[in-house]
């Protein structure tokens, strides 16, 4: 009799113990990924319910919570919402997170490990627990310079300091407002899904961070750094380029035209980048190749991911190309592709004598007693020219600002360096207009990129930077 109850026991203790096994790994090592799935509407219930802290421009609140009568005791809102609605994303029951709200969700939250101690005293003294606060590195005059010079035009402004690599403005248009995405008005009826319905079926694409995670053909901008690979691999600054009327596409039965007079059958890069000529750049691309020119992009940032605080876009050169889509590549057309972001870090490399810094949205985390968790320090991304070429560089830039195709950013009693760009979409549609620049006033350098994805005026008065040049003046004036 006493056998059988002793296997009984045998087995129902070995039950317990896997019962025990398997409550130990859900809780210790399948919490998190418990906790993350998207149709557990307990923890979304919770989180949502969260004193979340609040996203900084300098002492301003862009993200706040306040308090609310309804089951989730606190409402998301977002005060100047379309302003800054591509820095601070979304925060929402049923679509989730975007933005900086996504990339230092748990720092928000109050959840982050960086806040265990604050996280424990919370749960000593029974307090709800209140997230950090996220300090940008945004200008509020730059930013909303940038914004209303821009207008309802499509396109996106992006302003850096050249020094540090700290992103001073970021402006996408169309913009969109968060604060419906942010509605406890949910369910299938309510604010929150009419909104996010109406906001990806709009054909302007307002969701579409276009400054940071959006890449487009950069045109005669990229022509900058086919003038540093020119320069880096012993190019003579004052050699001279073929530089005729047409080109004939290596290959092929294309020619490339210029889109007004090169000043001359052969020219040097100062007068190439100054009138922007097409055939002189592509000339100079078939003569260094198309590895000397990507190495050049990457040491500028191409090719890999940027501005890590909004999961940015990775800027491309193209792989093997033939030689007239290298011809093509060097002004920037074929399969380059490069984010407003990646531009603006090519200008601030080069004014930066060479040193190009990796950017950075966020200066630090401030805990609920304001005390600091942690501090973004500016960080060298790579040494893409040496200081005397890059010097030489930003003297060719200052002619186009001087008397060249980017006359219209010029300001007065300041060192301004620029270059226009037009890049070429589909026939439908009039070409992207670019303009890249930076300025310099005692120890502040600034870079400035400015692009508009539907210009509608002539091609030759956007290669002439009649819109994008006076966007960048503006907010390089508002800087210095």
């Amino acid at each position: 009799m006493n056998r059988p109850i002793r296997r009984t026991s045998i087995v129902a203790l070995i039950m317990f113990g896997l019962l025990l096994v398997n409550c130990t790994w859900f809780m210790v090592f399948r919490e998190n990924q418990l906790d993350a799935r998207s149709d557990n509407r307990r923890m979304r219930d919770e989180e949502f319910g969260q004193n979340r802290g609040a996203i900084l421009v300098g002492n301003t609140p862009v993200a706040i919570t306040e308090p609310t009568d309804d089951r989730f005791r606190y409402q998301r809102s977002y005060p100047q919402a379309s302003l800054y609605a591509p820095i601070t994303g979304w925060y929402a029951f049923d679509y989730g997170t975007s933005g900086l709200e996504l990339t230092f969700n748990s720092q928000l939250a109050g959840t982050d490990d960086s806040l265990l101690v604050r996280r424990i005293l919370d749960i000593v003294t029974n307090r709800m627990p209140t997230g950090a606060t996220v300090q940008t590195t945004i200008n509020a005059k730059a930013q909303e310079t940038a914004y209303e010079a821009i207008g309802d035009r499509k396109g996106a402004v992006v302003a850096m300091d050249a020094k540090t690599g700290a992103v001073l403005a970021l402006v996408s248009t169309p913009s969109y407002d968060p604060n419906k995405l942010a509605s406890h008005d949910i369910g299938a009826d309510g604010t929150a899904s009419k909104a996010w319905r109406q906001l990806n079926d709009d054909p302007d694409r307002p969701l579409a961070n276009r400054a940071a995670r959006e890449i487009y053909p950069p045109g005669s901008t990229f022509k900058l750094v086919t003038a540093a690979a020119a320069l880096e691999n012993g190019s003579d600054p004052k050699q001279l380029w073929d530089s005729p009327e047409k080109l004939r596409l290596p290959g092929t039965e294309t020619d490339l035209p210029n889109e007004s007079p090169c000043g001359g059958a052969k020219i040097t890069l100062e007068q190439a980048l100054k009138v922007s000529c097409n055939t002189a750049f592509a000339n100079v691309g078939l003569s260094l190749g198309a590895d000397k020119l990507r190495t050049q992009a990457e040491k500028f940032g191409f090719g890999s991911r940027q501005l890590l605080d909004l999961n940015g876009a990775i800027s491309r050169f193209p792989d093997n190309p033939n030689a007239s889509q290298v011809a093509l590549s060097a002004i920037g057309q074929f399969d380059v592709a490069a984010s407003p972001l990646q531009m603006a870090m090519v200008t601030a490399g080069i004014a930066n004598d060479g040193v190009v810094m990796k950017p950075y949205l966020v200066s630090g985390i401030r805990g609920t007693d304001l005390s600091l968790v942690s501090q973004t320090r500016p960080e060298k991304l790579s040494e893409a020219m040496t200081p005397e070429h890059a010097r030489t560089l930003q003297g060719w830039m200052q002619t186009v600002v001087n008397s060249g195709t980017g006359v219209n950013g010029k300001i007065d009693g300041v060192e301004v360096g620029g270059k226009t760009g037009t890049a070429n979409t589909t026939p439908d549609k009039p070409p992207y207009a670019w303009y890249t620049s930076y300025a310099r006033s005692g120890d502040r350098t600034i870079a400035v990129t400015v692009f508009i994805e539907e210009a509608d005026i002539d091609r030759n008065d956007i290669s002439g930077g009649r819109l994008a040049a006076p966007i960048a003046k503006s907010v390089l004036e508002s800087l210095l």
